[in-house]
């Protein structure tokens, strides 16, 4: 019996949460091929660019310091990326297993799948960010961990924004079905050219500056770059990615609602074929 105003299978429960988040790690653990894919590709991307790197460094000392940036910048892109897949993941394996529909006529709320797709992306990225940023460390010399509370809030935006990715990603691919399943793979690479990931926000022209500025990452990689190049932490850009985080999200999670009920009205929910 409800104790509250509302019935209890309609309250936020955290068992819920917790249940999801069990049931996707049981799929990931017991396939080798998913838990070696979290490790192969940023330790593949690591190494080519980090060998570049080194090949800057013997050019000249100005490049060499541009390499360690470098370095740094291939390791947060991968925590962008990876998080945005390992979101979008869990999410299209309930679609390819056509169990979606399944779960969502059980008392679990879209927040609560949303929040366990959260804690799944945090995983996944883990698995995937701790070897590879010792093989930093081993092959280059470059210590991420070394720049302290500051990757903590380099990875908490990226985490956010990836998330923000995600959930539109997820919306479409619920509203239309599988054929916008490529949107998950994609979607983020739009957000390469454009965030100042390599190179500094003055590389761009001055009509494009502004549209990086009011990307959230953007912020991340220019903080990353002032931590490495001038020894600072630019408190401002955390601030202002975490703002420009909140907003997109925000937004972000009213249009997964809104494809959510719209896939429910036409009864595509159910429908996850091409």
């Amino acid at each position: 019996m409800s104790t509250g105003l509302l019935p209890e299978y309609e309250r936020f429960s955290p068992r819920r949460v917790a249940a999801m988040v069990m049931r996707y790690w049981y799929l990931l653990r017991s396939s080798w091929p998913r838990i070696l894919d979290l490790v192969y590709w940023p330790a593949v991307q690591m190494l080519t660019w980090g060998f570049l790197q080194l090949y800057l460094k013997d050019v000249s000392s100005p490049a060499g310091r541009a390499g360690g940036a470098l370095i740094g910048s291939v390791l947060l892109w991968d925590v962008l990326f990876r998080g945005q897949i390992g979101f979008s993941m869990s999410f299209l394996e309930e679609m390819w297993s056509r169990n979606l529909g399944n779960l969502l006529m059980t008392p679990l709320r879209p927040g609560e799948l949303i929040l366990a797709q959260m804690v799944m992306s945090i995983v996944r990225v883990s698995i995937g960010m701790l070897p590879v940023s010792i093989l930093a460390m081993v092959f280059f010399g470059f210590n991420i961990w070394a720049l302290g509370f500051m990757v903590a809030l380099f990875f908490a935006n990226l985490l956010l924004t990836s998330w923000t990715v995600g959930l539109l990603a997820c919306g479409m691919v619920l509203r239309k079905g599988l054929g916008a399943e490529g949107l998950a793979w994609s979607i983020g690479f739009l957000l390469l050219p454009l965030c100042a990931v390599y190179y500094p926000v003055s590389t761009y022209p001055e009509w494009l500056r502004w549209v990086a500025l009011a990307l959230p990452p953007t912020h991340v990689f220019e903080g990353l770059r002032a931590a490495i190049f001038d020894h600072a932490f630019d408190g401002r850009a955390m601030l202002l990615a975490a703002g420009l985080n909140a907003f997109y999200f925000a937004i972000a999670a009213g249009a997964f609602v809104l494809l959510l009920r719209s896939a429910r009205r036409s009864g595509s929910l159910l429908q996850t074929g091409e």
